[in-house]
């Protein structure tokens, strides 16, 4: 086959250190896209970035050349310093982060998903939510590993 082809969709998740709500309403529009930059230099451009005060949630497409860990770290690592640079000399993204992937055909509810993160989270704490993900993919966790 002389082409390499593929299209794998992202659902990836991770939050500020001890989930702290450093994400401000005043913030967030210019963070998501500053993340957005990073996804699409990096070949895997984003489909809808958001979230709430502590936690992000982004949907991308990723690149054929990319590990899916590089991205993570790429992003939390230039998001973080940008952060800081905005005045949070304090922001810490956590050391983990959860990577699920879903359909094409999933896409308008996985961008609704991401879209409506701050009405979900009158109902549910961040931490309901990352177990909720891990139990629907069968990803077997031990809670003292996956918090920090």
């Amino acid at each position: 086959m002389p082409h390499s082809l593929a299209k794998v969709l992202l659902h990836i998740v991770f939050s500020t250190k001890y989930r702290q709500p450093m994400i401000h309403p005043s913030i967030e529009d210019e963070l998501y896209r500053y993340m957005s930059a990073i996804c699409r230099y990096h070949g895997s451009p984003a489909i809808r970035i958001g979230g709430i005060a502590d936690h992000v949630h982004i949907a991308c497409s990723l690149g054929r050349s990319v590990a899916i860990c590089d991205l993570v770290e790429e992003v939390k690592r230039n998001s973080s310093k940008w952060m800081k640079s905005k005045g949070s000399p304090e922001f810490r993204w956590q050391n983990g982060y959860g990577v699920f992937s879903f359909r094409e055909s999933e896409v308008p509810i996985m961008t609704r998903y991401i879209e409506r993160q701050k009405i979900h989270h009158r109902e549910l704490t961040f931490k309901e939510e990352y177990r909720k993900f891990l139990i629907e993919y069968c990803i077997p966790f031990d809670e003292k590993y996956i918090w920090d």
